[in-house]
């Protein structure tokens, strides 16, 4: 009997471990990319992204089923940055322009992850807001060829200066 009683003990113990070590909650799956529709409008200016050309950012929040819409990539790598706007950030998609065809309207389906993408930053082209780009690309060789041809230097997400999102801070200092 005692013997059956420290089995029964050890059966239960086991279980309650086992229980416990289980994830509290299914890791949420991020949303797969959308794509522009003629009524999206840009998080910052609130203008319609379909009037302005060059790449676009999009960004998923927990606390929203659509995503905050970007007319320009640099705007959508400075709302990450600012103190200020939501941190419950689920993705980030920019286009990839090595992969569009059209400068002014990037195709469906370039959509990639923003913190995986290589940037170029100083280049010539500019943004659908007529200021400084981050050109988002999928593979570094198209960075480079890009920057080749217009100008700028090839970044990674993480290395994007705050100095070329925020270039007014500490101007009139």
């Amino acid at each position: 009997m005692k013997r059956a009683a420290t089995t029964a003990f050890v059966l239960v113990l086991a279980g309650v471990i086992g229980f416990a070590a289980l994830p509290r909650g299914k890791p949420v799956a991020p949303p797969a990319p959308q794509e522009i529709s003629d009524t999206d409008t840009a998080q910052f200016c609130g203008m319609l992204l379909s009037e302005h050309g060059g790449p676009k950012g999009q960004i998923f929040l927990k606390s929203s089923a659509k995503p905050l819409w970007f007319a320009s990539v640099r705007d959508a790598i400075a709302f990450l940055r600012l103190p200020d706007m939501p941190k419950d950030v689920l993705t980030v998609y920019v286009n990839d322009m090595g992969r569009a065809q059209d400068w002014a309207r990037p195709m469906p389906g370039t959509w990639i992850d923003a913190h995986r993408a290589v940037y170029v930053i100083g280049s010539r082209r500019q943004s659908g807001m007529n200021t400084a780009e981050a050109v988002p690309f999928g593979e570094a060789a198209a960075a480079r060829r890009f920057a080749a041809e217009y100008g700028g230097q090839v970044v990674t997400f993480s290395t994007i200066p705050e100095s070329y999102l925020f270039p007014d801070i500490g101007a009139g200092s």
